[in-house]
Protein backbone atom coordinates (compact mmCIF):
# COMPACT_ATOMS: atom_id res chain seq x y z
CA UNK A 1 0.00 0.00 0.00
CA UNK A 2 1.13 3.62 -0.74
CA UNK A 3 3.95 5.04 1.71
CA UNK A 4 2.92 2.12 4.17
CA UNK A 5 -0.51 3.94 4.77
CA UNK A 6 -2.91 1.32 6.94
CA UNK A 7 -5.78 4.55 7.64
CA UNK A 8 -7.38 7.34 7.07
CA UNK A 9 -8.14 9.39 10.25
CA UNK A 10 -10.82 12.16 9.67
CA UNK A 11 -12.23 15.40 10.84
CA UNK A 12 -15.78 15.10 11.05
CA UNK A 13 -17.22 18.78 11.70
CA UNK A 14 -16.44 20.89 8.14
CA UNK A 15 -14.60 17.92 6.71
CA UNK A 16 -17.34 15.12 6.47
CA UNK A 17 -19.86 17.10 7.69
CA UNK A 18 -21.62 20.50 6.79
CA UNK A 19 -20.49 22.67 9.86
CA UNK A 20 -22.85 25.23 8.57
CA UNK A 21 -26.36 23.11 7.71
CA UNK A 22 -27.68 24.47 10.75
CA UNK A 23 -28.04 27.79 10.72
CA UNK A 24 -28.76 26.95 6.58
CA UNK A 25 -31.74 25.37 7.74
CA UNK A 26 -33.21 28.28 10.41
CA UNK A 27 -31.84 30.89 7.62
CA UNK A 28 -35.39 32.48 6.78
CA UNK A 29 -34.89 33.57 10.70
CA UNK A 30 -32.10 35.52 10.59
CA UNK A 31 -32.04 36.98 7.17
CA UNK A 32 -29.08 38.43 5.54
CA UNK A 33 -26.70 37.89 8.79
CA UNK A 34 -27.13 33.85 8.53
CA UNK A 35 -23.79 33.96 6.81
CA UNK A 36 -22.46 36.28 9.53
CA UNK A 37 -24.14 34.58 12.57
CA UNK A 38 -22.76 31.00 11.27
CA UNK A 39 -18.99 32.50 10.88
CA UNK A 40 -18.99 33.47 14.45
CA UNK A 41 -20.68 30.71 16.00
CA UNK A 42 -17.90 28.25 14.56
CA UNK A 43 -15.28 30.65 15.73
CA UNK A 44 -16.34 31.08 18.62
CA UNK A 45 -16.92 27.48 19.15
CA UNK A 46 -13.05 26.68 18.04
CA UNK A 47 -12.08 29.70 20.49
CA UNK A 48 -13.95 28.31 23.41
CA UNK A 49 -12.53 24.80 22.92
CA UNK A 50 -8.69 26.09 22.75
CA UNK A 51 -8.94 28.53 26.01
CA UNK A 52 -10.84 25.80 27.80
CA UNK A 53 -7.98 23.24 26.82
CA UNK A 54 -5.34 25.86 27.92
CA UNK A 55 -6.94 26.46 31.02
CA UNK A 56 -7.82 22.79 32.22
CA UNK A 57 -11.44 23.52 32.07
CA UNK A 58 -12.88 21.28 29.98
CA UNK A 59 -16.83 20.79 28.98
CA UNK A 60 -17.91 18.68 26.55
CA UNK A 61 -18.78 20.04 22.91
CA UNK A 62 -22.18 20.01 23.29
CA UNK A 63 -21.62 22.44 26.14
CA UNK A 64 -18.92 24.51 24.29
CA UNK A 65 -21.57 24.45 20.99
CA UNK A 66 -23.84 26.18 23.34
CA UNK A 67 -22.04 28.42 25.31
CA UNK A 68 -20.71 29.78 21.83
CA UNK A 69 -24.58 29.80 20.46
CA UNK A 70 -25.63 32.45 23.86
CA UNK A 71 -23.23 34.74 22.54
CA UNK A 72 -23.55 34.60 18.74
CA UNK A 73 -27.06 35.05 19.37
CA UNK A 74 -26.45 37.64 21.93
CA UNK A 75 -24.16 39.61 19.50
CA UNK A 76 -26.86 39.35 16.52
CA UNK A 77 -29.91 40.31 18.87
CA UNK A 78 -31.65 37.21 18.66
CA UNK A 79 -31.31 35.57 22.48
CA UNK A 80 -34.95 36.17 22.56
CA UNK A 81 -35.92 33.28 20.56
CA UNK A 82 -35.04 30.10 22.91
CA UNK A 83 -36.50 28.16 20.12
CA UNK A 84 -34.58 29.21 17.22
CA UNK A 85 -31.70 28.53 20.15
CA UNK A 86 -32.88 25.11 20.45
CA UNK A 87 -33.77 24.04 16.74
CA UNK A 88 -29.85 25.39 15.98
CA UNK A 89 -28.46 23.12 18.93
CA UNK A 90 -30.25 20.17 17.85
CA UNK A 91 -29.41 20.58 14.08
CA UNK A 92 -25.99 19.69 15.02
CA UNK A 93 -27.28 15.91 15.72
CA UNK A 94 -28.61 15.96 11.81
CA UNK A 95 -25.60 17.72 9.72
CA UNK A 96 -25.58 17.42 6.67
CA UNK A 97 -22.79 15.43 4.64
CA UNK A 98 -20.67 17.02 1.99
CA UNK A 99 -22.21 15.49 -1.38
CA UNK A 100 -18.80 13.49 -2.07
CA UNK A 101 -18.20 12.39 1.15
CA UNK A 102 -20.21 9.06 1.04
CA UNK A 103 -18.68 8.27 -2.50
CA UNK A 104 -15.18 8.86 -1.05
CA UNK A 105 -15.49 6.62 1.96
CA UNK A 106 -16.76 3.72 0.23
CA UNK A 107 -13.63 3.97 -2.30
CA UNK A 108 -11.35 3.94 0.58
CA UNK A 109 -13.07 1.49 2.32
CA UNK A 110 -12.84 -0.89 -1.01
CA UNK A 111 -9.13 -0.31 -0.51
CA UNK A 112 -8.80 -2.33 2.83
CA UNK A 113 -7.75 0.50 4.55
CA UNK A 114 -8.93 1.62 8.49
CA UNK A 115 -11.43 4.21 8.83
CA UNK A 116 -12.06 6.17 11.52
CA UNK A 117 -13.20 9.70 12.32
CA UNK A 118 -11.50 11.76 14.94
CA UNK A 119 -13.31 14.92 16.87
CA UNK A 120 -14.23 17.73 18.60
CA UNK A 121 -17.49 16.22 19.45
CA UNK A 122 -19.36 14.05 21.78
CA UNK A 123 -19.46 10.52 21.58
CA UNK A 124 -23.43 11.17 21.09
CA UNK A 125 -22.92 14.13 18.73
CA UNK A 126 -20.63 12.49 16.10
CA UNK A 127 -22.43 8.80 16.04
CA UNK A 128 -25.91 10.80 15.77
CA UNK A 129 -24.59 13.09 12.57
CA UNK A 130 -22.36 10.56 10.90
CA UNK A 131 -25.62 8.08 10.69
CA UNK A 132 -27.79 11.10 9.81
CA UNK A 133 -25.51 12.17 6.99
CA UNK A 134 -25.25 7.88 5.60
CA UNK A 135 -22.15 7.63 6.63
CA UNK A 136 -21.40 5.78 9.54
CA UNK A 137 -21.27 2.37 7.66
CA UNK A 138 -17.81 3.28 6.38
CA UNK A 139 -16.26 4.00 9.58
CA UNK A 140 -14.42 1.72 11.56
CA UNK A 141 -14.51 4.08 14.53
CA UNK A 142 -15.37 7.24 15.83
CA UNK A 143 -12.93 8.52 18.24
CA UNK A 144 -14.17 11.49 20.44
CA UNK A 145 -11.72 14.04 22.13
CA UNK A 146 -14.52 13.28 25.24
CA UNK A 147 -12.71 10.30 26.25
CA UNK A 148 -9.43 12.12 26.71
CA UNK A 149 -11.07 15.63 28.41
CA UNK A 150 -8.88 17.61 26.19
CA UNK A 151 -9.66 19.38 22.53
CA UNK A 152 -7.35 18.96 19.35
CA UNK A 153 -5.02 19.86 18.28
CA UNK A 154 -3.69 18.73 21.82
CA UNK A 155 -1.05 15.96 20.46
CA UNK A 156 -2.61 13.60 23.19
CA UNK A 157 -5.86 12.97 20.99
CA UNK A 158 -3.61 12.52 17.64
CA UNK A 159 -2.00 9.49 19.83
CA UNK A 160 -5.31 8.05 21.26
CA UNK A 161 -6.51 7.69 17.16
CA UNK A 162 -3.00 5.52 17.15
CA UNK A 163 -3.63 3.73 19.64
CA UNK A 164 -7.23 2.73 19.33
CA UNK A 165 -6.42 1.96 15.41
CA UNK A 166 -2.85 0.05 16.68
CA UNK A 167 -0.81 2.30 13.94
CA UNK A 168 2.09 4.42 14.33
CA UNK A 169 1.94 8.20 12.92
CA UNK A 170 3.48 8.03 9.83
CA UNK A 171 1.28 4.90 8.45
CA UNK A 172 -2.02 7.61 9.08
CA UNK A 173 -3.28 9.93 6.40
CA UNK A 174 -5.01 12.71 8.49
CA UNK A 175 -7.81 14.79 6.48
CA UNK A 176 -9.46 17.98 7.27
CA UNK A 177 -10.20 20.80 5.89
CA UNK A 178 -9.33 23.08 9.36
CA UNK A 179 -5.66 24.11 8.63
CA UNK A 180 -4.96 24.38 12.65
CA UNK A 181 -6.08 21.02 13.02
CA UNK A 182 -3.79 20.20 9.76
CA UNK A 183 -1.00 21.73 11.74
CA UNK A 184 -1.63 19.44 15.23
CA UNK A 185 -1.89 16.37 13.42
CA UNK A 186 0.96 17.09 10.98
CA UNK A 187 3.49 18.49 13.71
CA UNK A 188 2.34 14.69 15.60
CA UNK A 189 4.17 12.91 12.39
CA UNK A 190 0.78 12.17 10.64
CA UNK A 191 0.65 12.77 6.70
CA UNK A 192 -1.96 15.75 6.60
CA UNK A 193 -3.98 15.99 3.87
CA UNK A 194 -5.56 19.47 3.45
CA UNK A 195 -9.85 19.12 1.68
CA UNK A 196 -9.66 22.48 0.63
CA UNK A 197 -13.22 23.28 -1.23
CA UNK A 198 -12.79 27.17 -1.30
CA UNK A 199 -9.25 27.65 -2.15
CA UNK A 200 -8.10 29.18 0.54
CA UNK A 201 -4.18 29.97 1.11
CA UNK A 202 -1.88 28.45 2.85
CA UNK A 203 -1.62 28.58 6.62
CA UNK A 204 0.54 26.74 9.44
CA UNK A 205 3.22 26.79 7.14
CA UNK A 206 5.80 25.12 9.17
CA UNK A 207 3.99 22.31 10.06
CA UNK A 208 3.91 21.27 6.33
CA UNK A 209 0.94 19.52 4.80
CA UNK A 210 1.62 15.63 2.83
CA UNK A 211 -1.27 16.77 0.44
CA UNK A 212 -4.05 19.20 -0.75
CA UNK A 213 -7.34 18.54 -2.50
CA UNK A 214 -10.11 20.01 -3.37
CA UNK A 215 -12.64 17.24 -2.56
CA UNK A 216 -12.38 14.41 -0.45
CA UNK A 217 -13.18 12.07 -3.63
CA UNK A 218 -9.28 13.13 -4.21
CA UNK A 219 -7.81 10.85 -1.37
CA UNK A 220 -8.35 7.82 -3.20
CA UNK A 221 -5.13 8.65 -5.15
CA UNK A 222 -3.40 8.81 -2.31
CA UNK A 223 -2.92 4.58 -1.88
CA UNK A 224 -3.09 3.50 -6.04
Amino acid sequence: MSDGIRAFVFDAYGTLLDVNAAVKRNAASMGEKADAFAAMWRSRQLEYCWTRTMMNRYEDFWTVTEEALVYTLRTFGLDHDEDLKARLLSAYFVLDAHPEARQALARLKDSQVKISVLSNGTNQMIKAALEAGGLLEFIDAALSVDDLKVYKPDPRVYQYACDTLNVKPSQVVFVSSNAWDLAGASSFGFKAARINRSQLPPEYEFAGLHSEHRSLVELATLIR
